[in-house]
């Protein structure tokens, strides 16, 4: 019997390792595999033999394809929302890098300032802003020559005026404003392009475009209006949920036109959601402020600026049971009425005070104003010509004073603002700027315990004061007599 022998179990030094078998290779390789069946399959269902060109791009199926745009893979509801993330100051570069780009863009313009009026009436405006809710087209209905290097600035208006033409023709005129016909033609188009208007900026429209603007915008609700008059009122009344009105009647060197209390009274009626509203340039007297306190109960802000009101309107305020605002800007007078009246009323919800760039110089009208708002928190005077110590001396009726400023009154003291400051027993916040006799040196002891005991004090009469230097910047929330010690210099006050 014959017996094949074994084949010897080791491996000679000199050889290298086994080559792998190919169902090895074959089994190992999975990506190799799959790569080649896919292959195998695009061949079967390919009805002639195909082309060097196509087998080599089926073979390259894996490989991604290059995108000279990559933000082109994103949705437009994506990108917007990218978009809408970054700063406002990056807006104009943002539109500059594509047509697409420059479109998602405008869809994210809520507001523009309208500069030339053709843009409108054309209709590109609602094409390249689609979603706008804020107008302003004040700029754009003044006919003024554009490439002109004098710039006429009012806080109210801006414009260039012709270089050419004499200086008493360089405010506005008729012929400086475009006529009624034309605004009302805008706003006909702006209505039917922007039906969610919020908010509304126009110059010199009739009754007939903002009757047409109310009826296609209802949610309008902040309208300033410029050279209005009281047939314009009319139209307002339509727009039944506005709740911030701008009338500006009167402006000095540019144009006129009267808003008295024929306006109010029909405003009164129609506008009944108004929550702030400013007069600039108005006239009228008791009756129209009376018709406007009874009817929009909920009035909480309310601006006088130049006004031309008659005598004895202040007595009107006391009908406002919703006020809480009361602004004096620019004003000549408070009121011309010379008498007082001691059932005056008063606004129970009064808060803040403010007069600023206004004349003070009546007496009597300034006393009926400190009863209107005896119950006030906040006062404000900046920039007001006649402010003395016997005009401040009034405001001692204020009792619920929390907060002061007193800014550039030059003609008050320290002694007359020791007074009326000792006077507030709710004190807890003063601001007194640029103030060039209330002096440092007249300081009292009873006046510095009272700064030692308030939470705000900033306190800059002049560039001397020698408690700026300890007080402004730190914290006055600290109370009691060591904050102070440890800021100010003691042996320099008076009485100390």
């Amino acid at each position: 019997m014959s017996c094949s022998p074994e084949k010897p179990n080791f491996r000679s030094p000199l050889k290298g390792p086994p080559s792998p078998s190919w169902t090895d290779l074959w089994l190992k390789n999975k990506k190799a595999l799959n790569h080649v069946l896919f292959t195998m399959h695009l061949q079967s269902r390919s009805q002639s033999s195909p082309s060097p060109h196509q087998l080599r791009k089926s073979l390259d199926f894996t490989l991604p394809s290059l995108v000279s745009d990559p933000t082109s893979l994103l949705s437009d509801e994506t990108l917007l929302y990218i978009l809408s993330k970054l700063p406002n100051s990056q807006r104009n570069s943002n539109s500059l890098v594509s047509t697409r780009w420059l479109y998602l863009q405008g869809r994210l313009v809520r507001s523009i300032k309208l500069l030339d009026w053709d843009f409108l009436v054309s209709g590109r405006v609602f094409i390249r802003f689609p979603n706008l809710i804020h107008v302003d087209l004040v700029n754009g209905s003044l006919i003024s020559p554009g490439n002109s290097g004098i710039f006429c600035s009012h806080e109210l208006l801006s414009s260039h005026v012709d270089s050419n033409s004499d200086p008493k023709d360089w405010f506005f005129k008729e012929r400086f404003v475009l006529p009624s016909d034309e605004i009302d033609r805008g706003l006909r188009i702006l209505a039917s392009g922007c039906p969610n208007l919020r908010r509304l900026l126009v110059v010199n429209a009739s009754e007939l475009g903002l009757l047409g603007v109310a009826e296609e915008c209802p949610t309008l609700q902040v309208l300033e209006l410029h050279r209005c008059n009281d047939h314009v009122l009319r139209g307002i009344a339509a727009c039944q949920n506005l709740q911030i009105l701008r009338l500006i009647g009167n402006v000095d060197g540019f144009y006129k036109s009267t808003v008295t209390d024929i306006g109010l009274t029909i405003l009164a009626q129609g506008c009944k959601r108004l929550v702030k509203l400013e007069l600039s340039g108005c006239e009228g007297s008791y009756e129209g402020i009376k018709a406007i306190a009874q009817c929009c109960q909920m009035l909480e802000e309310l601006i006088l600026r130049d006004h031309r009101m008659e005598g004895c309107w202040l007595s009107a305020l006391s009908f406002c049971e919703s006020l809480k605002t009361l602004r004096f800007l620019s004003c000549k007078s408070i009121d011309q009425c010379g008498w007082f009246d001691e059932d005056v009323g008063s606004c129970p919800t009064l808060e803040r005070l403010h007069l600023e760039k206004c004349q003070l110089r009546n007496k009597e009208s300034l006393r009926t104003l400190f009863l209107l708002c005896q119950d006030v928190r906040e006062v404000i005077f900046q920039n007001c010509w006649g402010l003395d110590n016997e005009m401040f001396s009034l405001a001692s009726v204020l009792r619920r004073v929390k907060s002061l400023c007193l800014e550039s009154c030059s003609l008050l003291t320290t002694e007359v603002l020791e007074s009326v400051l000792l006077s507030w027993k709710e004190i807890q916040s003063l601001k007194v700027i640029s103030c060039g006799n209330i002096k440092d040196s007249e300081i009292s002891l009873a006046l510095s315990t009272l700064f030692s005991a308030l939470k705000d004090l900033q306190w800059r009469p002049d560039s001397k004061s020698l408690l700026s230097a300890g007080v402004v910047g730190t914290c006055m929330r600290k109370r009691g007599n060591k904050f102070f010690k440890k800021t100010c210099d003691w042996k320099s006050l008076p009485g100390a």
